[in-house]
């Protein structure tokens, strides 16, 4: 036999009130959470692309205003000295990358991993530009292990390890590591297969 199931009217309000009351709390506490990260990676942004570029180098994160966080588009802003862009899509292409990795790092910084990897970042760095990612990448290794792919020769000269493919032999790949002593570096470097 079916069984009836009758609701009453107050049931049904009673019912949309706690649920409307829920969704409310769940969005609040979203809002909350989302401004504090928010705050975090506008704060890290604006170190790490100090550290980038120069002191007088200006930068900011921010939200679209008079509209839910959550929903916000949110801007960036990057004036490298010099230069008054109305767009980040007028910088150069090093100039862009460098604030991408700022805003990469800013947002990592928020709840780091032991270790983080990094494909190809640095193919549009010219040399300088080469020397500024590999100093962020130096500062920040002290608490995470990096695992760089990588084609340039400076990057891969501020590494203390190196593991490369090689195809001695054709169709048979090897994998060659080579460790960097931490007080001679590449003089006395070790070639492991």
């Amino acid at each position: 036999a079916m069984r009836k199931i009758f609701w009453r009217n107050n049931d049904l309000i009673e019912g949309e009130e706690t649920l409307m009351s829920t969704i409310e709390e769940i969005n609040a506490t979203a809002q909350r959470m989302f401004s504090g990260t928010f705050a975090k990676i506008r704060e890290n942004f604006i170190t790490i692309f100090k550290d980038l570029f120069m002191e007088g180098d200006e930068c900011d994160l921010r939200l679209e205003e008079g509209v839910d966080p959550l929903e916000a588009k949110i801007e960036i802003i990057a004036k490298p000295r010099g230069k008054r862009p109305t767009s980040i899509d007028l910088l150069s292409g090093g100039e862009k990358t460098l604030t991408a990795i700022a805003l990469l790092f800013a947002i990592y910084l928020v709840k780091p991993s032991p270790f983080c990897i990094l494909d190809e970042v640095d193919a549009p760095l010219d040399d300088s530009n080469i020397d500024r990612y590999t100093r962020i990448l130096t500062k920040f290794s002290k608490d995470t292990q990096f695992i760089v792919v990588t084609h340039n020769k400076r990057t891969m000269e501020s590494a203390t390890a190196m593991y490369g493919v090689t195809m001695e032999e054709m169709g048979v790949s090897k994998i060659v590591t080579v460790r960097f002593n931490e007080d001679a570096r590449v003089r006395s470097a070790a070639v492991t297969g």
